[in-house]
């Protein structure tokens, strides 16, 4: 039987998988790390690391630290092949001065060598899988790849040396989704002097970059400004709904990475102090009962003369039928709304943040269905019981709220959308000055938490 609950569970961290096993110890009393961003610098020295004797606990080395390995000539010219073509992946080859790489190859293997190399490798590691856009250059992005951790950068170059495969690099840390490798493609067929098309198409391969390079067996996935849900499953289109985002200006939706935890069924609408003071609305329903039950409101004033207002499950409810329960601080969430016929319009950012799904019902059913909340007949006996019910999911399903101004529409062609909240001109700044290191994995920006006047939209 189908569990019940009538209380939201507690906020939730994203989940992720565990690190890959750490980097084997060098052998040998030192070890010689990488200076931070060698490439800075023409003449950055060696930094060696010494460890001393004491008592204490023998720890594992961490697999992120990058130390210096031996390049020979054959891995080093690898290394710069890669580089002289990675223009393909939407990444700039001067980055990465492969015409220095090439000169200290030609001046045989040596300790310049191996410092330049391994410089190299790490930032060409960074950018292909974490992305080549600084953190503060990603408007309201708020997803934290989990990448990094589970391909550490000092354990893949001991990889490639080990495996004298450098080639392989684009293979190990390119991202696989199929919109990736259309783009991909379109950027090969997109001649030089169309130079603003192949800005805006690198953007957009650098914000896949941006994502988890698996992004599970299944999931949902929405375009802000393609105003479309994705239900994905085995990288699988299963089902699409148009959507009604958030208006730009600071009801903006961000773009997350959340966990469904439960699907709540006849929802109710705790309705914001905003809408019960400042529009007068919790006297309105105190005063007028029989316009209050009418539209399913019920107030209670405490001693302190403070309102509440809940909107009751029914066909007015401003949530419709369903929302979708992904705990997260922007208290931002999928649901549905009375209001089906603004799935009509050509301009969906009318919301106040949340993301509105036509076919919500469906889609509640199939997240409940998928993640074994209940079965068939158990959701369809919860969705027509006119309950509050929150059935809580055993297989999770991650959410990606994500940001593509160019990409595969649902009908598989690819187009450019319109930017909506104007994040595009940060990125193609960004691409165009010099590469930053050291980029925080965790955006800085403000979170706004979503007062949802979900009654209204924006004109």
């Amino acid at each position: 039987m189908v569990k019940r609950t009538t209380n939201h569970m507690g906020l939730a961290g994203l989940t992720t998988a565990a690190a890959v096993a750490a980097l084997m110890a060098v052998p040998g009393a030192a070890q010689t790390l990488v200076p931070q961003d060698p490439l800075q610098d023409e003449d950055a020295a060696e930094v060696t690391v010494t460890p001393g004797f004491r008592s204490e606990e023998v720890v594992q080395e961490d697999p992120r630290v990058v130390a210096i390995h031996h390049w020979s000539v054959e891995n080093a010219t690898a290394l710069a092949e890669v580089l002289e073509n990675i223009g393909s992946e939407g990444l700039d080859p001067a980055d990465y001065r492969p015409d220095l790489l090439r000169a200290e190859i030609a001046n045989g293997e040596s300790s310049a060598l191996n410092t330049r190399a391994n410089g190299v490798l790490t930032w060409l590691i960074e950018d292909l899988r974490d992305g080549r856009t600084p953190m503060e250059a990603r408007r309201q992005w708020f997803v934290v790849d989990p990448d990094a951790d589970l391909m550490p950068t000092g354990a893949l170059v001991a990889q490639l040396l080990d495996n004298g495969d450098i080639h392989r690099i684009v293979d190990l840390l390119a991202p696989t989704h199929a919109d990736y490798a259309a783009l991909r493609e379109e950027l090969a067929n997109t001649p030089e002097e169309e130079t603003e098309k192949r800005r805006i198409i690198r953007a957009n391969m650098d914000r896949w970059r941006w994502l988890p390079r698996d992004l599970g067996g299944q999931y949902l996935l929405t375009n802000v400004p393609e105003y479309q849900l994705r239900l994905m499953v085995n990288d699988q289109i299963i089902r699409t709904y148009r959507t009604i985002v958030g208006a730009p200006g600071r009801t903006a939706t961000p773009q997350l990475m959340e966990t469904v935890e439960g699907v709540v069924f006849n929802p109710t609408w705790t309705v914001p102090q905003s809408i019960v003071r400042g529009e007068g609305l919790g006297n309105r329903v105190l005063n007028n009962p029989q316009w209050a039950r009418a539209n399913g409101y019920r107030a209670t004033r405490g001693a302190n003369g403070y309102i509440s207002v809940v909107q009751q499950p029914g066909p007015g409810n401003s949530l419709g039928m369903m929302k979708l329960d992904m705990p997260n601080p922007h208290a931002i969430f999928l649901h549905d709304t009375p209001a089906r016929h603004l799935f009509d319009s050509a301009n969906r950012a009318r919301s106040h943040g949340c993301i509105r799904v036509e076919r919500a019902l469906e889609l509640a059913m199939t997240v409940a269905i998928l993640g074994q909340g209940a079965s068939r007949d158990e959701a369809v006996e919860i969705s027509t019981s006119g309950e509050y019910t929150r059935v809580p999911v055993e297989r999770t399903m991650p959410v990606y709220i994500t940001y593509f101004t160019v990409g595969v529409d649902v009908d598989g062609e690819l187009r450019q959308f319109d930017d909506i909240y104007n994040r595009d001109a940060p990125v193609l700044a960004a691409l165009d000055s010099p590469r930053v290191g050291n980029r925080a994995r965790a955006s800085s920006e403000e979170v706004i938490e979503i007062i949802d006047d979900i009654r209204s939209t924006a004109r």
